[in-house]
């Protein structure tokens, strides 16, 4: 046994206590009794001296203590029992007692611990864990980049962020300034830190760690400090000491949306207890299956994993604007002992991981060669982009800032795809094609909104349902026809819970079939008014779809529903989507007018040709070409797609809506609409459903008298082939109806889409169509060998027909070309 100090043993006897001097009355027999029996003594205490931890398998041989709060400390002597935290903390049996028996000084400043532990907390208040929170010493990193020692602070020394950022060798912390002499970092680094970093050292930990006043406490307010990784001790915590849980758990229940002070409104990441259903939210006190996939040495005790993943996303949504890096989260892990080091270490871990998956360090963040997101293992990729949509641009944004070559091919002559705005419009952004953001809350386009520092209109839910004559309808008629038309989609609902793909019918048919039985088993009568709300409603459903309710699967049409969905509030992008995009595309390779016409991946390496012969080699495409263009065969690949994906792309609608936008001299329309964003038109009859059923006012000040209309369902087919003045005709016929009682003037400028004619779009967005269902999105969105990749709204089945959905398949996409 090597100690490192030489030891002598306490002879057994003195000189003057020889066995000449023994009391007469001791026999010869006794003599030798009792020089056996001081050998024996001899032997035992030189073994009390060296005893080892009892916890099997530690390797400290001779341990020392810690804590040196009893008189008779052992520190590194002998003791009647060492008590284990790690392979390198061990606490005496005398500072056991001086804190655990109730007549030492130590005994009320352990009490007192425990009660605001147990108030706050759920696991046990040991003296392990008081050991462990209070009185083990803290261990910080030398900052100096050709240092990095790690030192073991004083005692009495409390860790803060402050001192995590900036401490140096030798640094004295009572008044933070250096030592004289520059040779500190040369002295050497305390043996034990070596051994932190083995998988072995983390197997002996006796318990894990508890982050103290963490960032993330006041997200998790609601939670057991403890089962979120930070300690019960913490004032942070925002429980008060004595306060009942239940009470307390109570009340949080009231405020199901807990935000932080400062903070956008839209950024929830992390679920309450008891909330369930929102998108993008993490379950603070659970890892999720890819974080067990991923880290499968947390499956027994997830605390050390929880704690960090908490912390370094409370970072991330305290400030989104900047790349969150290893060095920025080191000094808010604050916990004591040597588990420190492996926090710190695994910290590095667990952010690149959430990097790559596009959990933080995502939106419109740009960084520059020097600061790449992720490590140099991930940089020795090229992946070549086809099409600049935002499912194309999300991927590229991804890719470049890990480290990736990317190459975008774009066959447009502009970049965006289905988003594209129309800035010509005075002093308004008109979108041709998205411009609403469906539910804000976790929504990545509120996360790009704050990096862009564009503020979002909230749209009210007032919705004025004019008819054709002028008169607004009695909103007890709409409510009631709401009513009506939610309850026929509930039996749609019941409907389905039985049936296959096989008894699927078209959602239109089912219905009508419904609503036919209801009339003949209720007896009610509608109204002709009542008739023609629920075609408005209808047309809503067919706009949802974007397609007519006749091709869409009564079975499947909302099978998105049964994953959590973006809540909060719905919101007009007035700066237009296009602001993201343009951001997001910045610094980024991007060949415009290359259209893509062949993916040959039988070789080891991609070749795709584009429309003008030239032939670019890479490791990995992307591609993110809208759903109707794989239905078209627009790009030809070697080997051809698997039949389980052409059929998968094949049960999807290409969906189509259109829109029509006028600019007025004057806000005519103000005498009769107050205080809403929007108003209906209720068709006239069943064959006008979707034909401008919805009208938007654009500009939420007042001040431009801009409105943009959607035509949906069959309407859509009615316009296809007119001019746009001819569209333009129809529309204000419409607008003249509805206010009858007034002049409505001619519009000074306008436009019509027509997505259907764009050779490089033909679609709005994706249904699943009569005999279909949801799973064709994931079989869509498969690799094929870990070459082919494939992104966009008809890829993302929990969040299609929307930007965000294409957003997110892009980054989902990046993460797995990253991991390959």
């Amino acid at each position: 046994m090597s100690t490192g100090r030489v030891r002598t043993k306490k002879k057994a006897c003195s000189s003057d206590q020889s066995p000449d001097n023994l009391p007469l009355r001791s026999s010869g027999r006794q003599v030798k009794k009792k020089a056996a029996e001081a050998a024996d003594d001899d032997d035992e205490a030189s073994e009390k001296k060296y005893r080892k931890c009892e916890k099997a398998g530690c390797t400290a041989t001779c341990p020392v203590c810690f804590a040196s709060a009893a008189e008779r400390c052992a520190k590194n002597g002998y003791t009647s029992r060492w008590y284990h935290l790690s392979c390198g903390e061990h606490f005496c049996n005398e500072c056991f007692d001086h804190y655990y028996r109730s007549h030492k000084d130590g005994y009320e400043k352990y009490t007192a611990w425990k009660r605001i532990w147990t108030s706050n907390g759920k696991s046990e208040p040991s003296p392990k864990a008081f050991m462990a929170d209070q009185q083990l010493p803290y261990w910080v990193q030398c900052t100096k980049p050709d240092c990095g020692k790690w030192r073991q602070l004083t005692k009495e020394i409390q860790l803060t962020p402050q001192i995590a950022k900036t401490y140096r060798c030798g640094m004295k912390l009572n008044n933070s300034t250096k030592t004289e002499g520059s040779d500190q970092c040369s002295m050497p680094e305390d043996l034990r830190v070596a051994e932190v970093s083995d998988h072995w050292w983390y197997s002996m930990l006796i318990l894990p760690p508890l982050l103290k006043d963490s960032v993330a406490a006041p997200f998790l307010a609601a939670y057991y400090p403890d089962c979120v990784g930070m300690s019960p001790s913490c004032t942070s915590t925002n429980r008060l000491p004595g306060e009942s849980n239940l009470v307390k758990l109570e009340h949080l229940k009231s405020v199901p949306n807990l935000t932080v002070a400062g903070m956008n409104k839209y950024f929830q990441p992390f679920y309450q207890p008891n909330e369930c259903g929102k998108a993008l939210c993490v379950r603070p006190d659970v890892m999720e299956l890819d974080e067990l996939y991923e880290f499968p040495e947390y499956s027994r005790d997830p605390t050390m994993y929880l704690a960090l993943r908490n912390l370094i996303l409370a970072l991330w949504y305290t400030n989104c604007k900047e790349a969150l890096t290893p060095q920025k989260c080191i000094h808010h892990i604050i916990v004591r002992g040597l588990v420190r080091i492996r926090c710190v270490q695994e910290m590095e871990r667990i952010l690149y991981f959430m990097t790559r998956k596009g959990l933080i360090n995502t939106g419109i963040l740009s960084v520059s060669p020097d600061q790449y997101l992720l490590p140099k293992e991930y940089h020795n990729k090229s992946v070549i982009i086809v099409g600049a949509g935002a499912a194309g641009l999300a991927a590229a944004r991804q890719l470049h800032n890990f480290g990736i070559k990317v190459i975008i091919l774009e066959a447009k002559d502009r970049i965006g795809g289905r988003v594209w705005d129309d800035k010509t419009f005075k002093g308004v952004t008109v979108g041709r094609g998205a411009q609403i953001v469906n539910g804000c809350v976790n929504n990545p386009m509120a996360l790009m909104c704050e990096q862009l520092g564009i503020k979002m209109h909230k749209l009210g839910e007032k919705c004025d349902l004019i008819q054709e004559g002028g008169r607004i309808t009695d909103p007890t008629i709409d409510k009631r026809m709401d009513f009506h038309f939610n309850a026929i989609l509930d039996v749609v609902s019941e409907w389905r819970k039985d049936k296959t793909q096989h008894h699927d019918v078209p959602l239109g048919e089912k219905i009508h079939e419904i609503y036919k039985a209801f009339i003949q088993e209720s007896g009610i009568q509608f109204s002709e008014l009542e008739e023609k709300v629920l075609q408005f409603h209808l047309s809503n459903l067919e706009y949802a779809c974007g397609s007519n309710l006749s091709q869409v699967s009564a079975r499947s049409w909302d099978h998105n529903e049964f994953f959590a969905q973006f809540a909060g509030d719905h919101t007009l992008l007035t700066v237009g989507y296009s602001t993201v995009i343009d951001k997001l595309a910045e610094g980024l390779d991007i060949r415009l007018n290359f259209p893509v016409q062949s993916i040959d991946y039988s070789g080891e390496e991609v070749q795709v040709t584009t429309a003008d012969g030239t032939v670019w080699t890479t490791q990995k495409v992307l591609v993110t070409v809208p759903l109707a263009l794989l239905q078209n065969n627009a790009i030809h690949f070697n080997p051809p797609l698997s039949e389980k994906k052409i059929k998968a792309i094949n049960s999807l609608g290409a969906g189509v809506i259109e829109k029509i936008a006028l600019q007025f001299p004057y806000r005519f329309w103000d005498s009769k609409i107050q205080g809403a964003d929007f108003f209906g038109h209720v068709p006239p009859n069943s064959s006008q459903r979707g034909l401008f059923s919805v009208f938007y006012d654009m500009d939420p000040e007042g001040k431009q008298s801009i409105l943009m209309s959607v035509v949906t369902g069959d309407a859509v087919t009615t316009i296809q082939n007119l001019e746009d003045k001819q569209v333009l005709q129809q529309c204000m016929t419409v607008l003249r109806e509805l206010f009858k009682e007034q002049e409505v003037p001619d519009p000074v400028k306008f436009f019509v889409t027509c997505w259907s004619k764009d050779p490089w779009l033909q679609m709005a967005y994706s249904f699943v169509k009569t005999g279909g269902t949801g799973e064709a999105y994931d079989i869509i969105a498969e690799d094929i060998q870990g070459k082919i990749f494939f992104a966009g709204e008809a890829t993302n089945r929990h969040f299609p027909q929307t930007v965000t959905g294409a957003y997110l398949s892009g980054v989902r996409e990046a993460s797995k070309i990253a991991a390959f």
